[in-house]
């Protein structure tokens, strides 16, 4: 069955059998893991993966794709037919570990909400543009530390595990990729993601601005005693958490 890579799902399919028996090495599935995959798209992945498995889920927008993964006849196949972006993990039975080859268009808001579901997520070992590994392992000082580098470590532990080539990939995109792995920190200072978003949302909105200036509507000098004449990319993400404990404080 042909099925021709659609831009508007963002599909660039995993070809390199060397990758992906690396990406398996690297999730190391045991058979009775509950595991979920972002994007199987032709099941590159997904078939590897399934021989160390019990069960598996993958969730899939792309109707033509669930019916070449539902034609290989996998009775331990689970196919979803939803968008991830929308798909409530809380709704999950068990914790889970979550994989994919996740689609450059939508990587860092589907980031976002799987962070809002952390507390049901084991693990997660995703392969992304390497421009966004780059910026969610970016330690602080860095050009390429930002919003998404303060959210994913204040929650999560992050390692880059390897790039992978564009020649890895049918079609071949314009860019490198990477294989992330994010685990959830067990422990937090902060236990909800909402205050630390609006603060790091704002502190980066202009990023040539010292923090007094974009942060005055929200918090001042004499709020805090993190030194807001620096800029956002200065601040580590435990003084990120310090800030947003004093923004609490004054509501």
């Amino acid at each position: 069955m042909q099925h021709k890579a659609r831009k508007r799902f963002g599909q660039n399919f995993l070809i390199d059998s060397q990758i992906i028996e690396r990406i398996v090495a690297t999730i190391a599935p045991k058979d009775d893991d509950k595991l979920i995959e972002i994007g199987p798209g032709k099941g590159a992945l997904t078939l590897p993966l399934l021989e160390n498995l019990k069960t598996m889920k993958v969730i899939e927008i792309d109707r033509d794709l669930i019916s070449i993964l539902e034609s290989k006849n996998h009775k331990n196949l689970n196919v979803i037919q939803a968008d991830a972006l929308n798909f409530n993990f809380s709704e999950l039975e068990q914790k889970s570990r979550i994989v994919g080859n996740l689609p450059y268009n939508i990587s860092s808001p589907l980031l976002f909400h799987l962070l809002d579901h952390r507390h049901n997520i084991i693990d997660m070992t995703f392969m992304l543009q390497k421009e966004v590994v780059d910026r969610i392992v970016a330690p602080h000082g860095s050009k390429t530390y930002g919003r998404l580098s303060v959210m994913m470590q204040a929650f999560f532990e992050v390692d880059l595990m390897f790039t992978v080539p564009k020649e890895s990939f049918d079609p071949q995109p314009k860019i490198e990729s990477a294989i992330i792995y994010l685990k959830p920190k067990e422990s937090t200072t902060l236990t909800e993601s909402v205050l630390l978003e609006k603060v790091v949302k704002a502190a980066f909105s202009q990023r040539r601005k010292t923090l007094k200036n974009c942060l005055k509507l929200i918090l001042s000098q004499e709020q805090t005693n993190i030194d807001l004449s620096r800029r956002a990319e200065m601040l580590s993400v435990d003084e990120f958490i310090h800030l947003t404990q004093d923004y609490a404080k004054q509501n």
